[in-house]
């Protein structure tokens, strides 16, 4: 599986997600599967790359390769500048967002509003690879079936894309009008792989490693993005490499192993956010990871109430080995957490 030169070493990729997938996590998806992981989106608006938040989210120290950043935006001009400045802070790979619908987001036409508008569109593609192609750098673009249910135009726009040099185009089984919610169609997804010659990648509704063969069979995709089903479980990308493999099922991880990585992601975490924002911010995390495991609700209620990163490792260490001990493998979970949205963009 390639982008462009880039050689990927699987094709189950971690979806981008603002609020989740910072430097912390997609490194332990990484290391637990994923071939790829896509930043959360960078504004396009200069004034604001020098905030926090964005320093945060344009820090790749230590990260494995390809580093790849999604841009978001409207205006063709900035977008390009936002490809510059990324690839100059280490991005390897340009995502361009057209797949967020989020309001705060489409209410200013970017992310999957840009679908309504397809010339607009097409000029910021073309604008970002012209930033991005003479510095060696590919870039994708991740969309949705189309703005709703009568406006299915993903067709039409992967076209577009290709032919302006789009190295590899994603789209996620849902109209912006439908959200998160009901269930992705795959048909759409299809027709996309059908039309194109440049890899196409299936997201949307991927938790399980059945889910995940059927959707390759039903849409021939090259690849596949898995998002809100790797919160609080990110070695499920292991589990479907290797029913997608061998046609058999990993036995569930030792609950001493899930411990390590989440202790292991905490101390990441911290580091990068501080003991103030990162002991909040680390709470999600927690919660994911416990919240279908026996008693995990209470203890993710407790876990709220701690203040320091000392008293949250030690909380998380205990709880892991008292649960251990009356279950050495995890017992089955289900997907990860529903309330994080993948791609909502967030500036300040």
């Amino acid at each position: 599986m390639n982008i462009g030169p880039i050689t990927l070493p699987n094709r189950l990729f971690a979806a981008p997600m603002a609020g989740v997938t910072d430097r912390p996590f997609r490194q332990l998806c990484k290391r637990l599967g994923a071939g790829y992981a896509v930043s959360e989106m960078v504004t396009s608006r200069r004034e604001l790359w020098n905030s926090l938040k964005t320093s945060r989210r344009a820090n790749h120290d230590g990260e494995v390769a390809p580093i790849s950043v999604q841009i978001a935006g409207t205006e063709p001009g900035m977008m390009a500048e936002a490809a510059a400045y990324n690839i100059d802070n280490g991005a390897q790979i340009i995502d361009i967002n057209m797949g967020c619908p989020a309001k705060k987001v489409c209410t200013k036409w970017a992310g999957s509003a840009l679908m309504q508008d397809e010339p607009l569109a097409l000029q910021i593609v073309e604008a970002v690879v012209a930033a991005a192609a003479p510095r060696g750098v590919p870039v994708t673009l991740k969309m949705r079936t189309g703005w709703c249910n009568t406006e299915r135009n993903a067709v039409a726009i992967a076209r577009a894309a290709e032919q302006a040099g789009v190295a590899m185009v994603t789209v996620h089984g849902r109209t912006r009008e439908q959200g998160y919610s009901g269930h992705a169609e795959y048909d759409t997804i299809a027709a996309v792989k059908a039309a194109l010659r440049i890899p196409v990648v299936a997201n949307g509704d991927i938790d399980s490693p059945e889910k995940a063969r059927l959707v390759l069979d039903r849409t021939g995709a090259d690849a596949l993005m898995i998002g809100r089903a790797a919160q609080g479980r990110p070695w499920i990308f292991r589990e479907i490499g290797h029913f997608l493999e061998t046609g058999e099922h990993l036995p569930a991880p030792e609950t001493a192993e899930a411990k390590a990585w989440l202790l292991e992601h905490l101390m990441d975490h911290y580091g990068l956010y501080g003991e103030y924002a990162g002991v909040r911010t680390a709470r999600k995390h927690i919660g994911w990871a416990v919240r279908a495991l026996p008693g995990g609700e209470a203890f993710r209620k407790f876990m709220n109430t701690l203040e320091t990163c000392d008293t949250q490792v030690r909380a998380v260490t205990d709880w892991f080995d008292e649960l251990a001990g009356h279950h050495p493998r995890l017992p089955t979970l289900e997907a990860g957490g529903d309330d994080s949205t993948e791609e909502e963009l967030t500036t300040t």
